[in-house]
Parts: C-alpha cells; sequence; structure tokens
C-alpha cells in the first residue's frame, strides 16, 4: 500500500478533527478526500504530510513507518489552495528552488525543470513571473514545483478552490491525465463532489471526523452506505415513507424511516396507473442540456424531478398539471439522529 493510517485521532481541545481513521491508500492510485468544511479531510492529509502531529495512530509510507518521521524525511509533494509561489522568482526558478534546497547539480536541474515545463502545458512560460500568469497557470507551477524532486506522494488540499468554475473544470482534467502519466501514489481533499467524481479512482467520504464510506465514484453514488453520503453525493429528495413514492411498498408511517429519491429517478406520467401518486407541477426550469421539474406531492411534499430534453418534450408538460408520479429507484434510510456525533 502507498499510504496506510492506522486508527489515528486528533483534537483541538474539546474539538474533536478526526476520530480514529483508518485508511488504505494503493501505492499509484489517485484517492479523493470528500466532505464539507470542518469534516477533518484537510486535518487528515497535513497528518499524513507531517505538518499535523496525531494524538494517536501510525502512518505508513510505502511500507514504512512514518510516524515520527519529519515533513523532509517522508518525501512528499505538497499542493496548496493558494499555491505559495515565490513571486520574486520566475516559472523556471520557483520549480527549480526544491532541486536546488536538495543540491541537485546544475546540470540535472534544468532538464527537469524543462521536462516538467512540458509535463504541464507550460513551455514558453518559464520566464515569466507568477503576477504575468492566471490563476490555473499559477496552479500548474504549483504542481510542476511539487513533482520536482519526484516525490513518493504528491498531497493536494483543495488546490482548485480558489479558480473559477471554467478554470477548475480544465484543470481537473490536467490533474487526472498528469496522474495517468507519473503514477505517484496522490491524496485530494475537495468537497466539491464533481471533482471527486470526475478525478479519483476512490473516494472516501467524510463527515464529522470519521470515514463514512470509500469505493468508487460509481459505489458511492449508486450504492450510498448512509443518509449522509446519499444526500452529499448529488442532489437528492427526502420524503417521509407515506409520501408515495415507492411503488408497491407498504411502509409504516409512523417508522423512524425516510425515503431518499435522486432527481432523476423521479418518474412522470401524465395518466394514472398503479404504483403511481398524484402531484402538480409547480415550476419548470429549462436549463438547455436538462429540464428540472419541480413538483408538488398530493400529500404535500415538493420533489425536484430531472428530464432530459426528449423526455420532457415527450411528456409535453406545464406548470400547474396535474401529473402522476412513481420512483425508478430509491433507498430507504433511518432517519439521522440530529445533535448526535
Amino acid at each position: 500500500m502507498g499510504i496506510v493510517v492506522e486508527n489515528v485521532t486528533k483534537q483541538y481541545g474539546s474539538f474533536l478533527a478526526v476520530e480514529n481513521v483508518s485508511l488504505e491508500v494503493p501505492t499509484g492510485s489517485l484517492v479523493a478526500l470528500l466532505g464539507p468544511s470542518g469534516s477533518g479531510k484537510s486535518t487528515l492529509l497535513r497528518m499524513i504530510a507531517g505538518l499535523e502531529t496525531h494524538d494517536t495512530g501510525h502512518v505508513w509510507l510505502i511500507g514504512e513507518d512514518a510516524t515520527y518521521k519529519s515533513v523532509q524525511e517522508r518525501q512528499i509533494g505538497f499542493v496548496f489552495q493558494h499555491y505559495a509561489l515565490f513571486k520574486h522568482l520566475t516559472v523556471r526558478q520557483n520549480i527549480a528552488f526544491p532541486l536546488e534546497i536538495r543540491k541537485f547539480a546544475k546540470s540535472r536541474i534544468q532538464p527537469r525543470v524543462e521536462e516538467l515545463l512540458e509535463l504541464v502545458k507550460l513551455q514558453g512560460f518559464g520566464d515569466r513571473y507568477p503576477s504575468q500568469l492566471s490563476g490555473g497557470q499559477r496552479q500548474r507551477v504549483a504542481l510542476a514545483r511539487a513533482l520536482a524532486v519526484q516525490p513518493r506522494i504528491l498531497l493536494l488540499d483543495e488546490p482548485f478552490g480558489a479558480l473559477d468554475a471554467k478554470v477548475r473544470k480544465e484543470l481537473r482534467a490536467g490533474l487526472r491525465q498528469l496522474h495517468e502519466d507519473v503514477h505517484v501514489t496522490t491524496v485530494l481533499v475537495t468537497h466539491d463532489q464533481e471533482e471527486a467524481m470526475e478525478v479519483a479512482d476512490q473516494i472516501v467520504v467524510m463527515n464529522h471526523g470519521r470515514i463514512e464510506q470509500v469505493g468508487t465514484p460509481a459505489e458511492i453514488y449508486d450504492h450510498p452506505a448512509t443518509p449522509f453520503v446519499m444526500s452529499f453525493i448529488g442532489p437528492v429528495n427526502v420524503l417521509p415513507t407515506n409520501s408515495g413514492v415507492l411503488p408497491g411498498r407498504d411502509l409504516n408511517p409512523q417508522s423512524n424511516e425516510q425515503v431518499f429519491l435522486r432527481p432523476h429517478d423521479v418518474l412522470i406520467q401524465t395518466n394514472p396507473a398503479e404504483n403511481t401518486t398524484p402531484a402538480k407541477v409547480y415550476r419548470v426550469l429549462n436549463l438547455g442540456w436538462e429540464i428540472r421539474v419541480e413538483l408538488v406531492l398530493k400529500s404535500g411534499e415538493t420533489v425536484n424531478a430531472f428530464l432530459s430534453r426528449e423526455q420532457f418534450n415527450q411528456l409535453n408538460i406545464h406548470q400547474e398539471q396535474r401529473v402522476y408520479v412513481t420512483s425508478k429507484q430509491a433507498k430507504v434510510f433511518p432517519a439521522p439522529a440530529y445533535g448526535v456525533r
């Protein structure tokens, strides 16, 4: 395994940031730590890097116990959200800096810098200063600098968080391609579900300092282990069991359960049929690539449905129209116990 975390805990005063977490990251994989702010993902990343000391547990890197090793001894490349580039150095000098610190021969530094400039698609930008680059270009310089000394492990802490949506999407594709080229064991911290789904081989979903689920993007999305995972990974309707959207299933309305239904699994019909429930079209949003339909069920709950343009045109529905709803696929989870960690 590239990274093994065993029973790691970190507490700041009365706040338990990471609670008894164990995790394995396969060598050469790209794993995303995904969760909301305060879920412990950045704290866990910093403990792997040696930037934070954990209260209990062990960290193993490439088969070696790194629990008490310094940051330098761990041979890790780290990329921060805000680049941390040296403003007074050119792009070439920024990338060369870690090589110079480690006393690499000058004859090795220049070829390595040019190789990295090509790897991150910045040929021709080597003599510019960070102020002359876009945010996306600066983040690519930061990636190149982190890779300069050929680290055993690459850690990325919200690397695209400060960039606009279009640039983030471009850099995500670039990161995936970069990983295919260098195959360094990589851990990415993000709160962006789409980013994790698009880039990672495996996703680790964190909440309140604990791991809720580990799996491939498909496993996490299609087979969520907890209501938090299903709610956090993609949009979802949360309904009471007596809402009528679960065909052919007799659920106790008094039970401590909720129905979780993704908008694209809501089926709309214009005529009544067995196992459907009446609803009224409250609003239709045409977003070009998809149509979002907001429905109000007979029981009073609001349900969002996502339709393709083709489906919408076939149904030919409009605001205030009476329709009939059922579900293609839904999951039932116990209602969360609020206030319980």
